[in-house]
């Protein structure tokens, strides 16, 4: 073999292997995020036992991130279009990781809320970011489609892990030790995307603080409403000016970005009905995934007298299904493009979900926990799909305002989702009751995805 053909194949090889590095670095933020998320979930009841905190409270410190986050991802977009979206990917992993830290070290339960709500915003600027970089990164589709779908199971294989891993730290180290996890992870992080992620064209785009503002008042008063309202009373005069004051702010931001001329929205995104199926189908997935994780973590705790550690056991292989579905998802989507994942992916979890429901208490533990097995799987294969779909309509000149659009509405779903199961608890303290109405509304939500997809997005291409 001749130098120059041996020389060239080493480069080839180098380039292949370095093009697997924007994969991993952008792959590292949405892990700190994931994590979170789940880790928190396992530690809820040594939180409310160390701290001191109520069961609305354990709603904040869950949704309180989740809040602050799908409120500033718009802004994040933009942010990422106007100053490039490398510069914002690592100035939001800088402001989650200096607010682990003041989680790490909350003296109490108003401290740690405030520490989360600061998290959100640091994964409101990465978030978005993250996706246009990967896309970038990987300009061919197929390439693209093969590095979402890994991007997704590096995402949830993080997910999965959380609640053994978090059990393990809360168990050894106490809940603290939980967000001391993100100190390695987002200083690595900073590292890797300072070295391996090229800079991104910056395009010009007007902020539009007034729309920002009065969507981040439609969410806020909606979350103020739906935590608060089981201890206030869903009748009583803040409760009832939330909700006003949320439904007086979300036709304001519609109304606006209607006349708006620089709207958040590129208006010309929501010609393509693709488009808007696939940010409601994120919105109901997320609403139906996460108020499950949730519920499931309180009723493992409370309903069967676990730990933390046994928590973590438990909810493993329910997380673990995320992770096995993702990893099918790129293969079914290179093969038979996007649609098929998605309809039958939430079908099944729809189809299986009403079995909690009608069984409710009735079913014996080993057979209730590989019915949710079987249903995490079939979402776990939809999730990749989605983002490809979003990706593709949205393409390189949208990517990032895109990017926010799916992952605020998934995570007002998330922050739905929590809330909603909280105002089951409320209203339904015995477990025997509770469980089949939580199980009825997650089994609305995937039905409802299922329904999108099966309209609206038989248009899918590869």
């Amino acid at each position: 073999m001749s130098t120059s053909c041996s020389t060239a194949i080493a480069s080839s090889d180098a380039g292949t292997r370095r093009s697997h590095w924007p994969l991993v670095t952008v792959a590292l933020g949405f892990v700190m995020a994931m994590l979170d998320v789940t880790v928190v979930n396992v530690a809820l009841d040594h939180l409310q036992s160390d701290l001191s905190i109520p069961l609305s409270g354990l709603l904040w410190v869950v949704d309180g991130y989740t809040l602050t986050f799908a409120s500033l991802l718009l802004t994040g977009g933009a942010l990422a279009n106007r100053y490039g979206a490398r510069t914002i990917y690592m100035t939001g992993l800088a402001v989650f990781l200096t607010a682990s830290l003041m989680c790490a070290i909350a003296p109490n339960g108003d401290v740690l809320i405030a520490a989360r709500l600061a998290q959100g915003i640091g994964a409101a600027l990465f978030m978005p970011s993250s996706l246009s970089l990967l896309s970038q990164s990987y300009p061919d589709e197929k390439e693209r489609i093969t590095a979402l779908g890994i991007w997704s199971a590096i995402v949830s294989v993080a997910a999965a892990s959380g609640p053994i891993v978090g059990g393990a730290i809360v168990a050894t180290l106490g809940w603290r030790g939980i967000f001391w996890l993100n100190v390695p992870i987002g200083l690595l992080g900073l590292v890797m995307a300072r070295r391996h992620l090229a800079p991104s064209p910056r395009r010009a785009q007007a902020l539009n603080p007034v729309s920002h503002t009065l969507g981040m008042l439609a969410l806020g008063t909606l979350a103020f409403g739906l935590i608060e309202g089981g201890n206030l009373g869903w009748s009583s005069r803040s409760i009832i000016a939330a909700f006003v004051l949320a439904l007086f702010a979300t036709v304001a931001f519609v109304i606006r970005e209607c006349r708006e001329a620089s709207p958040i929205f590129p208006r010309d995104l929501f010609q393509d009905a693709r488009f808007a199926a696939t940010n409601g189908f994120g919105f109901l997935i997320n609403l139906g995934a996460f108020g499950q994780i949730f519920l499931i973590s309180l009723y493992v705790e409370q309903a069967r007298g676990n730990d933390a550690w046994h928590t973590g056991l438990n909810l493993l292989p329910l997380m673990a299904m995320f992770t096995a579905g993702n990893l099918i998802s790129a293969r079914i989507s290179s093969r038979l493009g996007t649609r098929i994942p998605m309809l039958f992916g939430v079908a099944a979890a729809a189809i299986l979900c009403p079995v909690v429901v009608i069984t409710g208490m009735r079913l014996p533990y080993d057979l209730f926990i590989p019915l949710l097995m079987a249903a995490n799987l079939g979402v776990g294969i939809a999730i990749p799909a989605m983002t490809t779909t979003v990706m593709q309509v949205a393409g390189q000149s949208h990517a990032n305002i895109a990017a926010a659009a799916l992952n605020a509405n998934r995570q007002v779903g998330t922050l739905i989702g929590v809330a909603a199961m909280g105002v089951v608890l409320h209203a339904l303290p015995d477990w025997h009751k509770a469980l089949p109405v939580a199980f009825g509304v997650i089994t609305l939500a995937y039905a409802g995805a299922a329904l999108l997809a099966g309209r609206y997005l038989g248009g899918s291409h590869r």
